[in-house]
């Protein structure tokens, strides 16, 4: 049997990013040869990600690129399982060649993203840091002016789209949309669906206060009012100046907006509950 140094480990952890024992079963298997070890690895590394995508990955970053004439923006949502690994460089280097694909092919297909390399990418970085990865979505905006916002911590990011002013402009109604956080850019583009949903509830709410059905009905259409108002991003008091709505800021502007994306990380995942205290006593009762 080939002997197994501690300098043949370190080289294939470095051409590989495993860890330790790992490598060095790796080359027990390949009788020593570094080269067979990693493609028995490579071989194992595509298993060894699928294992991992079960777990739920609801933690990550945001990214956005914006095309120089500043026509167009691109925005991408890669996942991890904890915080920890949505830091890792590694892990932003990936979110930055996901990104960059993006805004490279214009397509926000994520299977078609994935089967154009990243795919690859993905799973050798699954198997460096171990942990399930994901790319969640992707989105493109096109127009007059198209700016956006990365909130410092990458955890939300927006594009915003205008016709008329610049990209100053637009980058500060982002900040204003990742801040505040609108349902829509205008109270026209509030779903019925949604309007009915509210009303019902404010509805229910009045039945109680014993009030005659004409004062009730007023009481229910003033807060739909309200409430498509506080959600309507142009109707909203400007977050840096709220002596100033977001209409009048962009009409001082000569502007108008046609819409936004909004992207938080790990918004509509279901985060799985971990009983740590269980979890540990399950280990001990296997190992024992």
């Amino acid at each position: 049997m080939a002997e197994i140094k501690a300098s043949m480990v370190k080289e294939l952890r470095d051409r590989t990013g495993l860890g330790m024992m790992e490598c060095k079963k790796a080359l027990a298997g390949a009788g020593g040869d570094i080269d067979a070890a990693i493609e028995e690895l490579r071989k194992s590394s595509g298993m060894k990600a699928a294992k991992k995508a079960g777990r739920t990955a609801a933690e990550g970053a945001i990214a956005l690129q914006l095309a120089d004439d500043g026509k167009s923006g691109v925005m991408v949502e890669v996942n991890s399982e904890t915080d920890f690994a949505a830091r890792d460089a590694n892990f932003l280097g990936f979110v930055g060649s996901v990104v960059a694909e993006v805004a490279g092919q214009q397509q926000t297909d994520i299977a078609q993203l994935m089967s154009a390399g990243l795919e690859d990418k993905r799973q050798a970085l699954v198997q460096k840091i171990g942990e399930n990865i994901t790319v969640r979505r992707a989105e493109l905006v096109a127009g007059d002016v198209v700016g956006g916002y990365v909130h410092g911590n990458g955890k939300i990011a927006v594009l915003v789209n205008l016709i008329g002013g610049d990209a100053e402009l637009a980058k500060d109604v982002a900040m204003h949309v990742a801040a505040v956080n609108p349902q829509v850019a205008k109270p026209s583009d509030m779903s019925p669906e949604l309007l009915e949903k509210e009303r019902a509830i404010y509805v229910a709410q009045a039945a109680d206060s014993g009030k005659p059905p004409e004062i009730v009905e007023k009481m229910v259409e003033g807060r739909v009012r309200k409430f498509v108002a506080e959600s309507s991003l142009v109707e909203q008091p400007f977050v840096k100046d709220p002596d100033l709505k977001v209409s009048q800021l962009l009409k001082n502007a000569g502007a108008d907006v046609v819409g936004f994306v909004r992207f938080e990380v790990g918004e509509g995942i279901e985060k799985d509950e971990v009983d740590f205290a269980s979890e540990v006593a399950a280990q001990v009762q296997q190992s024992s």
